[in-house]
């Protein structure tokens, strides 16, 4: 009976190991690590409003620009699309500056914006060419999303919509059928991993509800029939100058860093009601992750491509001596010289007319005795 009783205590007790992790293995650890699938991160982050009173539209994105470079994706995987220049607009009384708080203790503008897209160049096409990888042949690469199917991409757009469209520029709109049909062309032609897509516009979960490509997830600041609110007005600048919800999200960013743990589930929880004054809305049926297991820096960071070696490379110590300090190594020596700046030879064979620089300077010295 005793030892009935002891097997059974031991096998309670390795499925409570079990269960709670106490027995995971190295490989378990790796899968884990790896469990995200990307190499690589890119970020496409979308001004379309015009106009000095659109002023927080500009700053709501230039501060989202910002952010994913502090976390690490360099502005050869940003494009950057404003569609005003509001930082050398005459009504601004600090040229080229653009903040995101009536403190003005951040110029989101900075110094070393690259904005790729601005002005009538921030279109529906261009957006679309964009997404798809259908540019003429002239684009320059600084302009092109060169993701492929490991790359995890982040989608930001701000600007004025309604149920169903966004504006561009007051001029034209990009339907939530459009947006819908670019994520299918790039997942038919393997140009994403994930895609977190946040929009920040009045009625903007209307712009989620026709996805139908697997892999995204997607977040909006207001509900259909519910407007995005500004957040403050900057008495110096006259208007405001960031949305409610890009405020309390950059708020929450600011605390990240690129090692942080923090995850999907609590960034969609960053707005309440109580703050955005608009309910915040999401999507994410068609991501096959948990969010509470997804880190924010799977979109926010950027992943370094690492590869290992495992061989073992010797090398060879340098020779010391007292007087002359290091040399190197007979064998390095003769691995290491200087090429000529002339080859002093000739090939009759191949046609291959080569001087040297003293054969130069002989039939220079020849043709000046002739003359003379």
């Amino acid at each position: 009976m005793a030892t009935s009783t002891i097997k059974f205590c031991v096998w309670f007790l390795l499925i409570v190991f079990v269960d709670y992790g106490c027995l995971t293995s190295p490989e378990s650890e790796a899968q884990s690590f790896f469990q995200s699938g990307h190499t690589n991160n890119w970020a496409v982050l979308v001004c379309t409003s015009r106009f000095w009173f659109n002023y927080r539209h500009v700053a709501n994105t230039l501060s989202m620009y910002r952010t994913v470079k502090r976390l690490g994706i360099p502005d050869s995987q940003i494009i950057l699309m404003l569609a005003d220049d509001i930082a050398c607009n005459a009504r601004n009384p600090r040229p080229a500056t653009v903040f995101n708080n009536a403190n003005q203790h951040i110029n989101v503008y900075g110094d070393n914006v690259e904005v790729d897209y601005r002005g009538y160049d921030v279109t529906v096409e261009n957006f679309v060419r964009v997404m798809t990888g259908r540019l003429p042949e002239s684009t320059t690469k600084s302009k092109r999303l060169q993701s492929d199917d490991r790359s995890n991409i982040l989608v930001y757009m701000t600007g004025h919509g309604g149920d169903g469209f966004l504006k561009f520029q007051d001029a034209e709109e990009i339907s939530s059928i459009e947006l819908a049909d670019a994520f299918e062309q790039m997942w038919q032609k393997r140009r994403y991993h994930e895609i977190l897509y946040i929009i920040d516009t009045c009625q903007a979960a209307s712009m989620y509800h026709k996805f139908y490509s697997p892999n995204i997830v997607a977040v909006a600041s207001s509900q259909v029939g519910e407007d995005s609110l500004s957040h403050h007005v900057d008495p110096a600048i006259g208007v405001y100058i960031i949305d409610r919800f890009t405020y309390y999200l950059l708020d929450f960013l600011e605390k990240v860093q690129p090692t942080s743990q923090n995850s999907l589930g609590e960034l969609f929880q960053v707005c309440p009601k109580s703050k955005c004054i608009s309910t915040v809305g999401w999507r994410t049926d068609l991501f096959p992750r948990d969010i509470d297991k997804v880190l924010i820096t799977d979109f926010f960071g950027s992943v370094r491509n690492v590869e290992l070696n495992v061989t073992t490379i010797s090398l060879e110590k340098p020779n010391r001596t007292p007087k002359e300090g290091i040399t190197r190594s007979k064998k390095s020596q003769s691995q290491l010289k200087y090429a000529e700046q002339f080859p002093k030879y000739y090939k009759e064979d191949t046609k291959q007319v080569s001087f040297s620089l003293d054969h130069v300077n002989s039939v220079i010295w020849r043709m000046y005795l002739k003359d003379r």
